[in-house]
């Protein structure tokens, strides 16, 4: 099954435009947790098995288990994923961008050691920097096209022929490099005007959209500028206002509970503006 085919199938079979991002902050881990050896993969693995059941896919952020030498609890967990959830597509968040053998080495590293089935990457070397994933015929690409951060707009919004950058990004991802059907695109939920923009040039095109929860996006100005006409289309990620749902944090074991709840209540708000 390729990366669309589960992703569209995760949407129905779940009901859910909900992605979980899996930004592990051991800053933030309960008490008990703290200072355990395997005390990411435990918190992941709670937080998968609570919020499964609401979500489309799941988005581990590489760098908060580079940063700390946890690969090799990422890796345990793509593998607990793929074993117990097979049916939900595991989103890479690594924004790679180089070229050539580099590139390639970057795809091995998603597709392979953490068997993902789809990572996210930069647009802004060119299509040779792309072209490595896309040898992948199975596995997505999902490419930075308006970000969801302010300091985007530094060089996504500069005008190129009387067209903003990102514009420009949508329309060859669409028309070009999507050589395989299993690209998608980041567009952020803060920005919904421009969402609404990259839907119209894309079509039926997946996005993956960050931007709700911690950082503020409206769920229902989300929902109504990046739908497709059939209520899906897109991943829409909230990670820390899962992870970190229980107001103190530290004082108990209940987390995954609360992670459940927020989970689902960010499912319900988005299903009310789908239809």
């Amino acid at each position: 099954m390729t990366f669309i085919e589960k992703l569209s199938a995760a949407w129905s079979a779940n009901n859910s435009l909900l992605c979980v991002g899996l930004d592990p902050d051991v800053a933030r881990f309960p008490l008990h947790l703290q200072g355990q050896p395997d005390a990411i993969f435990t918190f992941c693995k709670e937080i998968i098995d609570a919020t499964a059941a609401t979500a489309c896919a799941f988005k581990p952020q590489i760098a908060y288990f580079s940063a700390i030498r946890a690969e090799d609890q990422l890796e345990a967990i793509c593998d607990y994923l793929r074993k117990n959830y097979p049916q939900i597509p595991i989103v890479m968040d690594a924004k790679r961008g180089d070229i050539g053998a580099t590139a390639e080495q970057y795809a091995r590293e998603a597709f392979e050691r953490y068997g993902a089935d789809a990572v996210t990457v930069s647009p802004y070397m060119g299509f040779d920097s792309v072209a490595p994933y896309l040898e992948w015929k199975d596995r997505g690409a999902i490419v930075l096209c308006r970000t969801s951060n302010a300091g985007g707009s530094d060089l996504q919004f500069l005008t190129v022929d009387g067209v903003p950058l990102y514009q420009h990004v949508a329309r060859l991802v669409a028309d070009k490099w999507n050589t395989n059907g299993q690209c998608a695109l980041v567009v952020g939920a803060t920005f919904p005007q421009e969402l609404a923009q990259v839907r119209s040039i894309i079509g039926e095109m997946p996005l993956l959209v960050p931007g709700i929860g911690a950082q503020g996006g409206d769920i229902q100005a989300t929902v109504n500028a990046g739908k497709t006409a059939n209520g899906t289309g897109m991943m829409i990620n909230s990670s820390r206002a899962i992870l970190y749902a229980k107001p103190d944090q530290a004082a108990g074991e209940d987390y995954a509970q609360a992670a459940r709840r927020v989970a689902e209540e960010t499912r319900d708000a988005i299903n009310r503006f789908r239809i």
